[in-house]
């Protein structure tokens, strides 16, 4: 009869560790989850306090515009095609992603309207605001780089894959 008592009470201890420790596992995981997304956060308010910020509130859109479209630049902002216009003037051209899998900065392009503002922010110095005004929206070939080239007017040129990723939405916006 005691060494039955006395196996039920082992029983219950190693069932009572064993549940201490899924809960620190658990609380540990959750930890680390918590720590990724609030150092995310914090990286991305730097890069809007440091970079040029794009801004579309009809989508409830906000993110820095880095140099470059390369991998790294586009996995946490939109990213500004090197060569094209500069921020009032040519042909300013960005691209982001439109995906569940990276950065989900365009998932809403697809809801923009003609006559939408879009601004352009240079928090480099002088915090100049730049404000354009969507005056087209197209789906094209993943190979037409034209709509890269210079315009003779000012204009700021968005690019993004479509849901499935085969073309690329394109916004234009001319410089109010």
């Amino acid at each position: 009869m005691m060494l039955l008592l006395r196996e039920g009470s082992m029983k219950r201890k190693v069932i009572r560790m064993i549940g201490i420790m899924m809960i620190i596992c658990g609380v540990s995981i959750l930890s680390l989850f918590a720590y990724k997304k609030i150092s995310r956060e914090l990286y991305l308010k730097k890069l809007l306090e440091e970079n040029i910020v794009l801004e579309i509130p009809s989508l409830n859109i906000k993110v820095p515009v880095l140099e470059g479209t390369d991998q790294k630049a586009l996995q946490v902002s939109a990213g500004h095609f090197t060569g094209t216009g500069s921020l009032g003037h040519g042909n300013y051209c960005i691209a982001g992603h439109n995906s569940t899998i990276y950065a989900e900065i365009f998932n809403e392009l697809d809801q923009i309207k003609i006559g939408d503002e879009i601004y352009l922010t240079d928090n480099h110095g002088s915090k100049t605001r730049y404000t354009y005004v969507v005056a087209e929206y197209t789906i094209v070939d993943p190979h037409a780089v034209e709509v890269l080239n210079d315009f003779g007017d000012d204009r700021l040129t968005i690019i993004s894959c479509t849901d499935d990723g085969n073309f690329r939405q394109v916004v234009v916006g001319k410089l109010k």
